[in-house]
């Protein structure tokens, strides 16, 4: 079968319908967990927020949301590494899945510097959290361009910091390993078809550069990472 990488693709993901919810759901949470660990998914998004933090005080309370933030995988490992490292990180997850949401949660007991919201994006709630910063992780492509530009710039105005985004690279060959991946793997259905329509919902550099620019960002990085993901670091000035 052919693959058409050259625009964004409009088809939706199972995982897109916020009231899902059971063992099948269960288990594509933690499949994605685990391949973003094994594919260095997640020390890509620690990467970004370490150059945030630079010549910050360690000692000084941060905020960081973390949107889209699943089974709180990417929460964890944050606050273990906070606690090596000396920083009082207060960790924020926000889902719009309750399902999911009390999942991260029965997960996340023994860390008591993690708190989950369940929260539509689009929402009143969400609009008015502040926080330092804020990590999109495997999130914007869930969204139209219209949709990411509106997230975007709120998200922007209500960071005191800044922004780390970690997101998919939409080509052909990330289209082909992933295929590998799944089944190499043995993924569940459902990780395998939104696994699969995640990617052609992904970016390429040219459109998170035409972000930026429409978005007036004027302090930001966009990197190449292994495996076929793009780091967008944007700082607030």
């Amino acid at each position: 079968m052919s693959v058409n990488s050259k625009y964004r693709t409009e088809q939706t993901e199972i995982m897109d319908d916020f009231s899902l919810e059971g063992p099948e759901l269960i288990d594509a949470l933690d499949q994605i967990a685990k391949i973003n660990q094994l594919l260095g998914g997640n020390k890509l998004t620690l990467h970004g927020l370490k150059k945030l933090l630079q010549k910050k005080k360690a000692s000084k309370p941060l905020i960081i949301a973390d949107i889209g933030s699943g089974n709180g995988d990417m929460l964890r490992m944050l606050s273990r590494f906070g606690k090596k490292h000396g920083y009082d990180f207060s960790l924020q997850g926000i889902d719009a899945n309750a399902f999911t949401i009390e999942y991260a949660r029965n997960l996340s007991k023994e860390f008591h510097n993690i708190q989950y919201k369940c929260l539509d994006i689009f929402s009143p709630e969400f609009s008015s959290l502040k926080y330092d910063i804020a990590l999109c992780t495997l999130t914007l492509h869930h969204f139209t361009n219209s949709e990411i530009e509106n997230i975007l710039k709120q998200i922007y105005n209500n960071a005191a910091i800044g922004i780390v985004v970690n997101d998919l690279h939409r080509c052909k060959t990330a289209y082909r390993l992933f295929q590998l991946i799944c089944t190499v793997f043995s993924l569940n259905e459902m990780s395998r078809k939104d696994g699969l329509v995640s990617i052609l919902r992904g970016f390429k550099k040219n459109e998170l550069k035409q972000f930026s620019t429409k978005l007036n960002f004027k302090n930001y990085t966009i990197n190449w990472k292994w495996a076929f993901r793009y780091q967008w670091i944007i700082k607030k000035i």
